[in-house]
């Protein structure tokens, strides 16, 4: 959550002096890299931090209505889905990161692939953070202690 805290500043402050120093019409050039990084590394960072609190995207809605082994079951398959996902983008995402060292960020002559090692550093994070939830799902059960929905009843 530290990460993603310190990308979401380091790219509205980017952002906040891109705009700053073209209206002043002294444009910093390096700054959308530095405003791209932030991003791009937020979203792939993001994405990890929201599997390891487990607010990503998942079939709960079927997961919620369940209980014992049925929803063990489901529990496993949804989180062995994210598991084969987080492998493909650290083995695809290392590929591309190779190949990144070809291409260049202009102003700065950086290589691309600084960009593109987030992949897969995303997808080791995630694929961390699933084996955890699912080691845990299995020695403790993924009934979760707070309802998932309250219905909220107007008078």
């Amino acid at each position: 959550m530290v990460l993603c805290g310190v990308c979401l500043a380091g790219f509205s402050t980017s952002v906040f002096f891109d705009v700053l120093t073209r209206t002043l019409g002294a444009p910093w050039l390096w700054l959308q890299e530095v405003t791209s990084t932030f991003f791009v590394y937020g979203i792939f960072i993001g994405a990890a931090a929201a599997t390891r609190r487990n607010d990503h995207l998942y079939l709960s809605a079927i997961t919620e209505t369940i209980t014992g082994a049925p929803r063990l079951a489901v529990e496993t398959f949804n989180r062995l889905v994210v598991l084969a996902v987080a492998l493909c983008m650290v083995y695809f995402g290392y590929i591309n990161f190779l190949q990144g060292f070809g291409s260049f960020r202009m102003p700065s002559m950086t290589p691309i692939a600084s960009l593109y090692a987030a992949i897969p550093i995303s997808g080791v994070l995630i694929a961390l953070f699933i084996v955890e939830q699912l080691v845990n799902g299995w020695r403790h059960g993924f009934e979760s202690v707070e309802p998932a929905h309250e219905e909220i009843h107007f008078q």
